[in-house]
């Protein structure tokens, strides 16, 4: 672009005029004077592309940067920028321009073209340049203008979308990752985080970013999204940076934050559901079984135990989690959901891990915890409902009980019920028929007695669980007694309510032929227990019991029992003894 005074360094100062912009038509209709007729006045201008956004017009003192071809009225050009492949950068309205232009450039908008007219006193005047501008030469101008700024401008933040919640927003020491695009003012795309498949990862307020950004992302949200328009003063400046952003460029940028942090962050904890009776909290040491889901600050879900139908099982306060998570954890009631929120150095840090969790991430865990608890812990008992009256005998190891039963996990899940089923649930307390918890909680009851047990994994079906019980799953059993009756001792499938007969095999030989078969032995059996002298062993078939009671006394194994065969279990208790001496 030619300066006032020579096309190359002179300048020379005009007093400013009164701006006129006037289509060239609009000349015409007025009667003025055109390029073929007698001299113009004053610029004429026609503004033949305008774009439908111009939210700045050129004004005197501004810093613009433009592209020009210049000609004669036959068409000649005696110049243009776009041959040197450079911009006219300068200050418009100063006198450093001839006159001519410093009026056509007033008003314009970024991406505006202009044809400018300028007549000669307007221009070069009747001593033009030598060897390039006759004189009193009209010059036409192509004008498009890239760019417009002020040294007064400040960083104009315009913020396109915000999150409803926002949690936290951007201050200086913070530590962001954010995707951008970056463009001149005339929109021509210089860079973008986009392309390379990744956040922009930097400090706020700490020297890394451009002034002009430092400035625009302070206050943001995680998720929101701005546009962000930075004065060449507090970008690049007059050096530009490489091939990419000329000398005195405005830049736009439009922003999406992804997340934010502070190096000074803990973890922060959000109760979102609480249960109401909450009685006891985790803590360092505990085994606990949760759902969760994970995402990115900025909404991205990166994992999730519900996509896996399985709840995370982990000791937590001993490492085996990563340290936030480990801290967000304990505390917690088991039903509680919470929000954990943890900072990258309580996380995966700036490496980041897999392809779901970049470096230097905020995680946030959406937490339901579904159970915990420690392997010193015992089986929990509480008593529902006690009779008041004959409750003098209770439930021992050895007895033999029925009770029903609702089995489910401590978040309510229903797994087994003896109501399921015909009768009640038959088993020999001691006889590791049923898991030890509920063994346990069995003994001490006494028959109507209800109670609620909560019986740890270790007494339940451990880290592996059975079919329908999840591993490392505490138990709630809600059980009542029906009926007890007094076990046999270790050993003893029969026993006598009073001294046997002093002629036991002479009693058990029905036909007194010296031998007794086992149809004998059974009726003897049947009849001591029917008269109430004997019992044999609760919660057994009868018949198999007394087979197995004969079997023990049929030594040879013939089929019939003898009086050298047969013998007191107590007997043969006391010869093991002599033996042993």
């Amino acid at each position: 672009m030619f300066l006032a005074g020579s096309p190359s360094h002179t300048l020379r100062r005009f007093p400013m005029l009164r701006l006129l912009l006037l289509l060239q038509t609009l000349e015409r209709g007025l009667g003025r004077a055109s390029p073929a007729g007698a001299p113009l006045d004053d610029v004429v201008i026609e503004r033949y592309h305008i774009p439908r956004a111009c939210p700045r017009e050129v004004q005197m003192g501004d810093f613009v940067r433009y592209h020009y071809n210049g000609t004669f009225e036959d068409g000649k050009k005696f110049d243009s920028s776009y041959d040197r492949s450079t911009l006219v950068a300068i200050i418009v309205g100063v006198g450093r321009l001839i006159t001519g232009m410093d009026r056509g450039l007033m008003g314009m908008c970024v991406n505006e073209r202009r044809r400018l007219i300028v007549p000669p006193h307007l221009g070069y005047g009747s001593i033009g340049v030598a060897g390039l501008i006759p004189p009193d030469a009209t010059l036409y101008f192509d004008v498009v203008l890239l760019d417009v700024w002020n040294k007064a401008d400040t960083v104009q933040v315009t913020i396109l979308l915000r999150p409803p919640l926002c949690p936290r927003m951007v201050q200086n020491s913070d530590f962001v990752r954010y995707h951008y695009n970056g463009t001149l003012l005339d929109g021509t795309a210089f860079d973008n985080s986009y392309s390379r498949g990744g956040t922009y990862d930097t400090y706020i307020g700490s020297g890394w970013l451009i002034k002009g950004m430092d400035q625009g992302l302070l206050g943001m949200c995680p998720g929101e999204k701005r546009k962000i328009i930075i004065p060449p003063f507090l970008a690049y400046g007059e050096k530009g940076y490489g091939t990419v952003i000329p000398s005195q460029a405005s830049l736009v940028f439009h922003v999406l934050l992804i997340d934010v942090h502070n190096p000074k962050d803990t973890v922060q904890l959000e109760t979102l559901e609480l249960p109401p009776d909450c009685v006891r909290r985790s803590v360092a040491g505990d085994f606990m079984r949760y759902h969760y889901n994970g995402s990115l600050m900025d909404g991205t879900l990166f994992d999730s135990s519900y996509s896996r139908n399985h709840t995370y099982n982990t000791y937590i306060g001993q490492g085996y989690i990563i340290p936030g998570m480990d801290q967000g954890l304990q505390g917690a009631c088991i039903g509680e959901r919470r929000r954990i929120t943890v900072p990258p150095h309580l996380a995966y840090g700036e490496n980041g891990t897999g392809d779901k969790i970049p470096g230097s991430a905020v995680l946030i865990f959406d937490v339901h915890v579904i159970d915990f608890h420690n392997p010193a812990d015992p089986v929990e008992i509480k008593t529902l409902f006690r009779p008041s009256e004959n409750c003098n005998e209770t439930a021992k190891t050895g007895d033999f009980v029925r009770y029903h039963y609702n089995c489910s996990l401590l978040d309510g899940t229903r797994l087994f019920s003896s109501y399921d089923y015909e009768a009640p649930q038959e088993i020999t307390l001691g006889a590791n028929k049923v898991i030890e918890g509920l063994d346990r909680g069995l003994q001490g009851m006494c028959v109507g007695e209800r109670r609620q047990l909560t019986v740890p994994p270790h007494l339940a079906h451990g880290e592996n669980g059975a079919r329908g019980v999840p591993g490392s799953a505490v138990l709630l059993f809600e059980v009542e007694l029906i009926s007890r009756e007094d076990g046999l001792p270790t050993g003893y499938l029969f026993v006598w309510h009073q001294d046997p007969p002093a002629s036991l095999f002479e009693d058990m030989d029905l036909n007194k032929d010296g031998e007794v078969p086992l149809e004998e032995f059974s009726s003897f059996i049947k009849a001591q227990v029917n008269e109430g002298k004997g019992r044999l062993m609760p919660g057994q078939d009868p018949e198999k019991t007394i087979r197995d009671m004969f079997q023990n006394q049929d030594r040879n194994q013939d089929g019939k029992i003898t009086g050298e065969e047969l013998k007191l279990k107590s007997d043969e208790d006391q010869e093991r003894i002599h033996e042993e001496l």
